[in-house]
């Protein structure tokens, strides 16, 4: 049974993890019978959205790993607690965490830093030749990390912006439609743009189903 991690980065679309994301690739990969292994950094979250009217609450500090465990209901790990021996791939849910928590590159762009430990872990599992999947924002993170190395195929969908930093820091960026991916064979990284486009949760099921099934068709090979 293949055990894939998930790397969460809060609990909400403005300052943490994408709920549906993340929701639908803990049920596709349950559907397909792997074992999950949900983590996230046991750090406080770059600031508090009010999800209702889109304000940062500005007296408040949030937890990443501990709101992570809402998603998660509790069974979750510290990231630094992972090895990359310990799993057989990574996928990586969106939501403007991972841009903010993961990294901070709603904040630097271009400039971003990666958390070490995110970055760590990605690095491991790369080298170990294990696939890695990215949804939604999180390719720009991939591209930060691997991009001076390799240049990874990637999609965060159509956006100008974000598809030219992906260019900047190394990738290549590719157009794709929430319900389907990009695959780079070559570096065993899948991604999808799910809510990067106007998409439906039906759509981003879609893209997020293939990429799944994706990954743990490369586990297999």
């Amino acid at each position: 049974m293949a055990k894939i991690g998930v790397v969460l980065s809060g609990c909400g679309v403005y300052d943490g993890s994408e709920i549906h994301e993340s929701v639908l690739t803990l049920y596709f990969l349950d559907k397909l019978g792997a074992t999950t292994v949900i983590m996230a950094p046991n750090i406080y979250q770059a600031h508090v959205i009010n999800h209702l009217t889109g304000d940062v609450s500005k007296d408040e500090k949030r937890n990443v790993l501990i709101e992570s465990a809402r998603i998660a209901r509790g069974n979750i790990k510290d990231i630094k607690e992972i090895r990359a021996a310990d799993l057989d791939a990574l996928i990586f849910p969106g939501g403007f965490g991972a841009a903010k928590n993961l990294c901070t590159f709603a904040f630097d762009g271009t400039n971003c830093k990666v958390n070490d430990d995110v970055a760590r872990l990605a690095k491991d599992v790369y080298n170990l030749g294990k696939p890695i999947g990215a949804i939604c924002i999180t390719p720009v993170m991939i591209a930060k990390i691997f991009g001076e190395v390799t240049p990874v195929e990637l999609t965060i969908g159509a956006d100008k912006e974000s598809a030219n930093a992906i260019d900047t820091m190394g990738g290549r960026h590719i157009s794709c439609t929430a319900t389907n991916i990009v695959i780079d064979s070559k570096n065993r990284i899948v991604s999808t743009p799910a809510y990067m486009l106007p998409a439906s949760i039906k759509e981003i099921g879609g893209g997020i189903d293939k990429l799944v099934n994706t990954v743990l068709e490369m586990v297999r090979k």
